[in-house]
Formats: C-alpha cells, sequence, structure tokens
C-alpha cells in the first residue's frame, strides 16, 4: 500500500512500512497530548479550592446523590447551583472516587482540556492533514483562556470538551452524510446545555448549516437527519429538565438563580435571554456594569488578553480558505469545516460582543476551538496554494497582522518578560517577508519558514499560558496573565478585575479552626449546621467544617429561598443550629427574603463572635 503527497507540483509516492506507519504523526501527536496535559495538571492543586462555589458543590455530590443529580451547593439539598448540574456530576464523581480534595475537583477540567486538544486534532486531521490539526490542537492548547479554565472548576471546561466533540461528530457526519454521527452531534448539544444552558446552542447554527450546506446527500435527507440530531439534543438536554419539574418542589432542593423555582425560567431568563438583553432578575448588575459591549468587545481590556493572540489570524484564515475554495463543489471538504468553524466562531464572538446582560471575560475560552481550527486549516490550506500570489500575500498578512496585534496585548504587561514584544514583532515580520518569497524557494526551505512562522506565531500565547498555569486563581472571576507587581497575582490568587470578595458575593471566607470547630460540634442533630446569605459565603464556612451549609438567597442573595416564614419554620423545626451574620450587596431586582432573614435573626437572637465572625445560636 502507498500513501500520496504534495511536494510542490509533484505528487511523491511514499510506500508504508508495515508496523511504522504513521509512526511520527503518532510521535507529535503523542507530544502535543503529553505538553498538554503538563501545563494543565502542573502543580494543579495550588489554586486550592478555586471557585469555591463549585468546589462545594461537588463536596454535596460526594457526599449524596440526592444532591449530586440536583446539583445542590450541599448535602442536605437546601438549594441548587444556578446552572443545570452536568459539570458538578463530573466533580462530585471524582469527589467520590478520590475523596474530596482541591485535587479531585480541579483534575476533570484539566483532562477536559487534553480531551478538547484530541478531538479538536481529530476533526481538523480528518479534513485538512496531520500538520493543519497538530497546529489546531496547539493553538487551543496555548491558548491563555483555556490555560486558565481548564485549570479551574467552572463548568466552561466541560463545556468546550461537550462542543467540540459535537463539532468532531459533525465532521464524521459530512464525509458520507452519516445521520448515526449527526445524531451523536446533537446529543452532545443536549449534554453541553445540562452544562451552561443555552450557551451551547450558540453553535448550533455552525453544525447544522454546515450539514446543510455540505453533506453528500439529497436535501430532503439533509433535513431529515438534521431533525433527527435535534430530536437527539432535546432528549439528551430534556430529560433532566422534566424529571425536575415532575419532582414536587417540596421534594427537591430549591432551583437556584430562578425567582419562581423554575429551571425553564432559569434557563430562559436569568441564564438565557436575559444575557443577551441585560434583564436579568435577581442579578446584581448587568450592561455596562460588565464591560462595554460592542464590535471591539474580543480585543478590548476585559477580553484582549483571554482569546485575541490569533483571532486576526483565524479571520483572515477564514476569509482565505472561503476565497481559495469559492469554485469547489457544494460537498468540498476543505470548505465544509471553514463553514463549521466560521459560523462558530462568528456567531459566538458576534453574541459575546453585542451582549448586554452578565458576561465574564473567561467565557471567551469557548471560541479557542473555532480560532484553534481556522488557523490550522487556513495554515495549511495557504501553504497548499502557496505558488498563487494571492494565498501567500493572505497567509504574510496573517502572520503580521498576528505581530501587531501580540505587541499590543505585551503592552500592556510592560514589565512582564520585556524581551518577548520585539522578538514576537520582528520575528514574525521577518516570517512575513519570507512567506511572501515562498513561491521562489525549495521546497525543503519552504517547510522551515512555515514552520518559523507558526512558532513565533504560537511564541507569545504560550509564555502568556505559561504564566497563567504559574498563578494560583480563585474566586469566582479568574483572569489570565502573569503576577503584576501589586496586583491581584502577587502574593496570593489571581482573581481578576472584580476581586474574590465583594462581601462574599464573589469570593469564599476561609474561616478559622475555631469557627470550623463550634460549626462541627452537634452538628449531626441538625439538617444544616448552619445559615448564612450567598453561597460563596455557604461554600467557605461548608469546605473548612465539613458540614451542611445552607446558601440563604443563592448566589447573589436574592433568590427567595427560603422565604422569611420558610426559614422561621426551619428553625422552629431545630433543622439549622447556627446563622452566620451579614448580608451581600443591594440589588436592584429579585427577592429581600435574604435581607429580611438576617435582620429577623439579629432582632430576636443574641450574637457571639468567633474568630472574627459574627454568630446567632438558633437553638436557644
Amino acid at each position: 500500500m502507498a500513501l500520496v503527497a504534495e511536494r510542490g507540483s509533484d505528487v511523491v509516492v511514499a510506500e508504508r512500512v508495515p508496523g511504522r506507519r504513521f509512526r511520527p504523526q503518532r510521535i507529535s501527536l503523542t507530544l502535543l497530548l503529553l505538553g498538554t496535559g503538563a501545563l494543565y495538571l502542573w502543580n494543579l492543586g495550588a489554586s486550592g479550592w478555586a471557585n469555591a462555589y463549585y468546589s462545594a458543590a461537588a463536596q454535596a455530590g460526594g457526599e449524596s446523590w440526592w444532591a449530586w443529580f440536583f446539583g445542590a451547593t450541599d448535602s442536605a439539598g437546601g438549594i441548587t447551583v444556578d446552572k443545570t448540574p452536568a459539570a458538578v456530576w463530573v466533580m462530585g464523581l471524582s469527589v467520590r472516587v478520590f475523596g474530596l480534595s482541591s485535587w479531585s475537583v480541579l483534575v476533570p477540567q484539566a483532562l477536559a482540556g487534553v480531551g478538547a486538544v484530541w478531538l479538536l486534532y481529530a476533526a481538523v486531521k480528518r479534513t485538512s492533514g496531520h500538520t493543519a490539526g497538530l497546529i489546531s490542537g496547539a493553538t487551543l492548547a496555548l491558548t491563555p483562556v483555556a490555560a486558565l479554565m481548564f485549570r479551574f472548576n467552572n463548568p466552561d471546561a466541560l463545556l468546550v470538551l461537550l462542543l467540540t466533540a459535537a463539532a468532531y461528530a459533525t465532521v464524521r457526519a459530512l464525509e458520507k452524510a452519516s445521520p448515526k454521527w449527526l445524531v451523536l452531534a446533537g446529543a452532545f448539544i443536549g449534554f453541553g446545555f445540562l452544562t451552561k444552558m443555552l450557551q451551547a446552542f450558540l453553535v448550533l447554527p455552525a453544525l447544522g448549516l454546515a450539514y446543510l450546506i455540505a453533506a453528500p446527500t439529497g436535501l430532503g435527507k439533509r433535513l431529515a437527519h438534521l431533525g433527527a440530531a435535534l430530536g437527539a439534543m432535546v432528549v439528551a438536554g430534556g430529560w433532566w429538565v422534566l424529571v425536575v419539574e415532575l419532582v414536587p418542589a417540596g421534594s427537591r432542593p430549591y432551583i437556584g438563580g430562578s425567582q419562581n423555582d423554575s429551571v425553564l425560567e432559569l434557563a430562559l431568563g436569568y441564564n438565557g435571554l436575559g444575557r443577551l438583553t441585560g434583564d436579568e432578575v435577581g442579578s446584581v448588575g448587568g450592561g455596562a456594569g460588565w464591560g462595554e459591549s460592542g464590535w471591539a468587545r474580543l480585543f478590548g481590556s476585559e477580553m484582549g488578553s483571554e482569546i485575541a493572540w490569533l483571532l486576526p489570524a483565524a479571520l483572515l484564515a477564514l476569509l482565505t480558505g472561503l476565497w481559495l475554495t469559492r469554485r469547489a463543489p457544494r460537498t468540498d471538504r476543505t470548505r465544509a469545516p471553514l463553514l463549521l468553524w466560521g459560523l462558530w466562531l462568528v456567531v459566538t464572538g458576534a453574541t459575546f460582543s453585542l451582549m448586554d446582560g452578565i458576561i465574564h471575560p473567561y467565557y471567551a475560552v469557548a471560541l479557542a476551538p473555532a480560532i484553534g481550527a481556522l488557523v490550522g486549516i487556513g495554515a495549511v490550506t495557504a501553504w497548499r496554494a502557496r505558488s498563487n500570489p494571492a494565498a501567500t500575500g493572505l497567509l504574510a498578512a496573517a502572520v503580521a497582522t498576528t505581530a501587531v496585534e501580540q505587541s499590543l496585548l505585551l503592552s500592556r504587561e510592560s514589565d512582564w518578560l520585556p524581551w518577548l514584544r520585539p522578538v514576537v514583532m520582528f520575528g514574525a515580520l521577518a516570517a512575513a517577508v519570507l512567506i511572501l518569497l515562498l513561491p521562489g524557494l525549495p521546497w525543503s526551505a519552504g517547510r522551515y519558514v512555515a514552520a518559523f512562522a507558526v512558532v513565533i506565531s504560537l511564541l507569545a500565547p504560550a509564555a502568556y499560558s505559561v504564566a497563567t498555569a504559574a498563578q494560583t486563581h480563585s474566586g469566582a472571576l479568574p483572569s489570565v496573565g502573569p503576577a503584576s507587581q501589586g496586583g491581584p497575582g502577587q502574593g496570593g490568587p489571581r482573581t481578576g478585575g472584580r476581586g474574590g470578595g465583594m462581601g462574599g458575593l464573589l469570593g469564599a471566607p476561609t474561616p478559622g479552626a475555631e469557627v470550623s470547630t463550634l460549626l462541627a460540634t452537634d452538628a449531626n442533630d441538625y439538617t444544616w449546621a448552619a445559615a448564612v446569605v450567598g453561597s460563596n459565603n455557604a461554600a467557605g464556612y461548608q469546605l473548612a467544617a465539613g458540614v451542611p451549609v445552607f446558601a440563604v438567597g443563592g448566589f447573589n442573595g436574592t433568590d427567595p429561598a427560603p422565604t422569611l416564614a420558610g426559614f422561621q419554620q426551619l428553625v422552629a423545626d431545630h433543622k439549622v443550629h447556627w446563622f452566620i451574620g451579614g448580608t451581600l450587596m443591594n440589588s436592584d431586582s429579585g427577592s429581600d427574603a435574604s435581607r429580611e432573614i438576617a435582620k429577623w435573626v439579629a432582632a430576636n437572637y443574641e450574637s457571639t463572635t468567633v474568630g472574627g465572625v459574627t454568630l446567632y445560636d438558633l437553638s436557644r
């Protein structure tokens, strides 16, 4: 058997050697995955509980299957996290197998990152070859926001893995118009909904239109296959919602983030359309409070350092690939993945840019697979067409534009590795000039030019990713980058521009041993050892004491869970031992029940201070 490879304008036939087939490819892929694993797993436990909110839910799931199924923040099942619980399921299972620790909570995310890189490589390789797959996988692995989120326990890591798996399945479906692979893609999207609700659906236009346009079968069958995939998505994502809606409200945890104890309300409101419009009942502030919307948002101070390193190159690669394949047949296997990954990037990027509700910079990790795929496909497509001046011109422009963008991003950290910026700038410009000379260079020399261009383009994001991995991260809003002198990464966890505190809203407290011991004493005599306003406050005390703590009001303290009357009944039934004093910041919407509860407790029970913490003994 023989392999056919292209070298310039010649066709070279290379014999496959039995037992040694594809050995260089396997070695390079293994090195990519090992390197990714090292970056994401190295010193992983240094961040402690990272996002204590989800760590507490994983702790609860490791102790109670009931809490695990619903995604409750405590093992007694008081209230759920304000997301669907698939990510909590994975972490909870890890805690059950390995015991509760920072490592057992964080390692599923790191493995999800390695899996996403492998799936992206596999998807791109099937249409554009091994080299394109390697470039794509390396670009994803070395994107700073990926190095952040695959070492952190937010749901985004699992979401990216599932969306990448859906894209891989769609690529497989496109090869032979396979309904089985397309149905599998729909199922992955459904589980993506169970991870982070409607955000998973942002890739639907990309997957659906790519199949509708390019699948090698008739229009009727294409539509039928898409209908089957849509059905699989509904089943995979809807079964849990149906179960929750059928279980009586008093027999399950309250649905955190909702005002009416409803998953559908949460999915369509606070975590759905409200994120687009800014009308999020129960939120602590949307719109401009989370950064100005607009087309420049992905390049701005909030998101630029997270994702923009190779974003210009990805956009130029998309335009280059579409131009070079403009006369290709409908089912062309180069243009189809360009449509898939390009629409993923454009639709998701436009949504993130223009939405007026709550948005955090780390959301940009959902763009990383599309950017990686477009960079890999575009680079190899242009390389194969290097005899065309337009192709080499666009390839050179992509490298040069990348150099300019990365230089601007590096200027924000002027004291960090000051030599890196000129190296990237001048190295990339030199690579761009050499790319323009490709048609006149020998084939072997051209390979070195291409390799140099890839390395110089990945150098800055790689360094920034390593710097990100070297920092500890905690709180609800982690951010990328090195430790800045006097900044959040210096001598402590890096938590982002909004910090990890805000009165316990975005960061969890770390109580002393005296408080933890007090909460744990006689805890078995109560359903909840304590109650406190806000989920992050509850998480800090729960993880320290190892006992259930009721998060009054949920994440923002604005959920009516419980109401004042409901809490008074819990106290009368001796289900709550301690109330920990304090409230969260005011909200312009949502329930005031948590404030009413705090006022009632303060007015009716005597306070005591232990380790700087105000406590009320509700058993007296």
